[in-house]
């Protein structure tokens, strides 16, 4: 008597389940599928899809392009574009300018500059003559050993170079 107690409520119970089951069912198949998985995507994956077709555009317009006869040009030859030198500034306003003669030029790019100071002591009034020499960055290797250069302050460069060089005006014989 008991058992069939049991199979009686196990049968009512299972009864309701399969039936809320059911239902789930027949909503899921009642929304349509596309919108479902458009909702998922994200705008990221949206985007992505896009752009295939932006593409497909672009490459339609240049086999346009290429069809009629006035595409039918020759292939220009790429060239690298050289900076065309341009004349020093008169001045440079903020920066604080030098002239000097070339001590070295042995490194790429690289120039080191004499600067010589000559002035009188202030108490004893001898001639005083001091230099400095300064690291100098020339973009172009213009300058050689003995020529006179004008430079410019400019941000640091490396570890020792301060200044710019901005002409040279005198070559060395």
């Amino acid at each position: 008597m008991m058992a069939e107690k049991k199979a009686e409520t196990s049968s009512k119970a299972s009864t309701p389940a399969k039936k809320a089951t059911a239902a789930r069912k027949t909503a899921a198949k009642k929304t349509p599928a596309k919108k479902a998985t458009a909702a998922r995507k994200t705008a990221a994956k949206k985007t992505a899809a896009k752009t295939p077709a932006k593409k497909a555009t672009a490459a339609k317009k240049t086999v346009a392009a290429k069809k009629t006869p006035a595409a039918a040009k020759p292939a220009a030859k790429k060239t690298a574009r050289v900076k065309a030198p341009r004349p020093a500034p008169e001045r440079v306003p903020g920066r604080k300018e030098r002239r000097g003669l070339v001590v070295s030029a042995s490194m790429d790019k690289t120039i080191v500059i004499r600067i010589d100071s000559v002035r009188s002591h202030d108490r004893y009034g001898k001639v005083v003559r001091r230099s400095t020499r300064l690291h100098v960055h020339d973009e172009r290797n213009a300058a050689g050993v003995g020529d006179t250069v004008r430079v410019v302050e400019t941000r640091p460069l490396s570890a020792t170079k301060r200044w710019r060089l901005l002409e040279v005006l005198a070559k060395a014989k």
